[in-house]
């Protein structure tokens, strides 16, 4: 299991897409991938991550080498997957399906959560509300990749009195860290006792570093789709199908390997 885990953090899959991908909850996957025996799991299930794997077998997991082109055959795998279930999940999404296989107390607590979103949003011309959403939305999405977003959470939860002070659900120390430095920040920010230049300056470089991060992102973006074109130019073909994917992969890779030579 270890070794499947591995995997899966070396291809950006985190717990709540492979969620997704089989079909399941979030807590499913933590259940599956608390078992030792990869056969333990529901036979339909294990097929479909042999299937996303591009394996038949479990003892083939241990043979896998991730690498460029493995990632791409993966991901390309799964944009398949999403467009196939894409109107599948649209269908699935009446309170009924929604709430299905939530213990009591997940579902109370799910049930308030979309009365609020429901009373919030229910003006289509409150764009304010819309944003606010959104970007918790976005919160949700990237709170795996980081512990102090539900610092900032618990943080929240304390400072409006739904929550004692001196309770720690995480990690006690990393959270008594981060809620002391976050308190010193909001004292100065409620009480104004910052220079204007110096948040100027502080904010220039927070967007700097974010401008970075997209400018990465593109670039291997940008990287991956010059060599996609590249190979498909090479082989003779003008798209990719399931018919010459793994050829034109292939040749992903190689062009790849070049630039690493060179």
């Amino acid at each position: 299991m270890e070794k499947l885990v591995e995997i899966l953090r070396q291809l950006g899959i985190s717990k709540v897409k492979l969620a997704k991908l089989l079909g399941v909850s979030r807590q499913m996957i933590y259940n599956y991938l608390e078992l030792n025996d990869i056969n333990k799991w529901p036979k339909d299930k294990k097929v479909m991550l042999l299937n996303l794997l591009g394996v038949k077998t479990v003892e083939e997991i241990d043979d896998i080498k991730v690498d460029t082109d493995y990632i791409m055959k993966v991901e390309s795998r799964i944009e398949n997957l999403f467009s196939e279930n894409l109107q599948n999940q649209k269908e699935s999404l009446t309170p009924t399906a929604v709430f299905s296989g939530l213990a009591k107390k997940q579902k109370e607590l799910m049930y308030n959560i979309v009365e609020i979103m429901r009373e919030k949003l229910d003006d289509e011309h409150d764009e304010e509300s819309y944003k606010f959403f959104l970007y918790l939305y976005h919160f949700l999405q990237t709170m795996n990749s980081s512990p102090e977003l539900k610092y900032m959470l618990a943080y929240t939860s304390k400072a409006a009195g739904y929550t004692k002070p001196t309770d720690f659900v995480f990690d006690e120390e990393e959270q008594f860290v981060f809620e002391s430095i976050l308190f010193s920040a909001m004292t100065l920010y409620k009480s104004g006792g910052t220079q204007k230049s110096k948040l100027i300056e502080s904010h220039k470089r927070f967007v700097n570093q974010i401008e970075q991060k997209k400018e990465d992102a593109m670039s291997r973006t940008v990287e991956l789709n010059s060599a996609r074109i590249q190979a498909l130019k090479e082989l003779g073909y003008t798209e990719i199908t399931e018919k010459n994917a793994a050829e034109v992969f292939e040749k992903i890779a190689e062009i790849e390997s070049r630039k690493v030579t060179n």
